[in-house]
């Protein structure tokens, strides 16, 4: 209702921005639903619900009411960016108590009291990022620093750091080893080309050295769960490298492997308009070959760009792809223009960057967690861009 609410003073009251192309993207993906449905309903009524449900997929766009509420203000944005990181936190104590976060640090896997161990580590990798990527910011505002702020700073980056690491989520891992890494070669290349590469050069060795210690800690404190996480699926990994799909395991990642491989099976019988919003649960389902231990305890396949193939086909592919590249190109756009600060545009292009890796993973978009960043961070981004398109702004 809120986000409807939003939508609609956005209709009334934002001018220009009615005619952005993020409203014609809303109607595309409400009509690419309501046309899986309608062929779903004659192909195969037994598995289409009475009604098209098209909240799926639009449920996405409630940035599109965030970016015109935060009116093109970047302290605006790095508010509720910080409340939400504030509100996570506490969260994150509070729902499962602080004996979970004690178990972690003896080695067991947590969630953090957030649906499950996956979506509470994405989360703390989202935090992990913005406090890397805004540290300058809140540390050395007006580019002095200041000690209580940087006492603050280093506790929020040290409960992240820990967290992302007893959550012991690998994808959430890996996206932050490549996203990372990729924040400091835009930060290098932006440099070079402004000539202000000398100037860097004390931050980022600063950096290394910092994330060199970070990694010796960790690596003391959490080695063996590391690389127990790491190394015990090893085996399911070599067997897919030779090739024997067939033979893998249903383990974590097997489990995946196998679910995407029916997954393809289905796209394969309808790749242009998919089976409907229900695509996902009937793979796992109706897939006679799939055990009956994945289909009691799944009803999704841990890939959120599969899901919309086998739901909507290369229709709703093709309107997930319009989103991600009209975002991509409005961030820059905005940033070129002088209406999105540097570390604003950074943490835009990591997170894509981020999202598009745990993504592959698990279904983050389809659940009210992905949901949640997703907006959050979008509706942050997106309000530069009109700011900068549009010349609307409220202090």
């Amino acid at each position: 209702m809120t986000a409807l609410l939003g939508l609609v003073c956005v209709l009334v009251y934002g001018k220009g921005i009615r005619n952005s192309a993020a409203l014609w993207l809303l109607l595309a993906v409400i009509a690419v639903q309501v046309i899986a449905w309608t062929f779903g309903y004659f192909h195969h009524p037994q598995w289409v619900k009475s009604n098209p449900q098209v909240d799926r997929l639009a449920k996405l766009f409630i940035f599109i009411a965030v970016a015109w509420w935060l009116g093109g203000s970047t302290r605006n944005t790095l508010v509720l960016w910080g409340l939400a990181l504030i509100g996570y936190l506490m969260a994150s104590f509070v729902l499962p108590g602080p004996d979970e976060w004690l178990r972690g640090l003896q080695g067991q896997r947590i969630g953090f009291g957030i649906r499950n161990n996956q979506h509470g580590s994405m989360l703390f990798g989202v935090a992990l990022l913005g406090t890397v990527i805004f540290s300058r910011r809140f540390m050395a505002p007006e580019d002095r620093w200041i000690v209580w702020r940087i006492a603050v700073w280093s506790v929020v980056f040290a409960i992240c750091t820990t967290a992302v690491a007893i959550g012991q989520t690998r994808a959430i891992w890996l996206a932050l080893v490549v996203a990372l890494p990729v924040a400091g070669i835009i930060m290098l290349l932006w440099a070079g080309y402004r000539g202000m590469g000398r100037r860097l050069l004390k931050p980022v060795m600063a950096g290394l050295v910092a994330g060199l210690v970070l990694a010796l800690v960790a690596g003391w404190l959490f080695g063996g769960v590391l690389v127990e996480r790491i190394t015990t699926e090893s085996s399911v990994i070599e067997q897919l490298m030779a090739g024997n799909i067939q033979d893998v395991p249903y383990s974590s990642i097997g489990i995946r492997i196998h679910s995407w491989v029916a997954a393809f099976q289905w796209i394969a019988e309808r790749p242009l308009v998919g089976w409907g919003g229900g695509g996902r649960s009937l793979v796992i389902e109706h897939t006679p070959w799939l055990p009956d231990v994945v289909k009691q305890h799944f009803g999704h396949l841990h890939n959120f760009f599969i899901e919309i193939w086998v739901a909507y086909g290369l229709l709703g592919v093709a309107a997930i792809a319009a989103l991600a590249v009209w975002i991509g190109r409005a961030t820059w756009l905005a940033w070129r223009g002088g209406a999105m600060p540097n570390d604003v545009a950074l943490f835009g292009a990591t997170f894509f960057v981020y999202w598009i890796i745990v993504n592959q993973f698990e279904s983050y978009d389809s659940f009210w967690t992905g949901v949640y960043v997703h907006n959050l961070v979008v509706g942050g981004l997106v309000t530069h861009y009109w700011r900068w398109r549009y010349g609307e702004r409220r202090a």
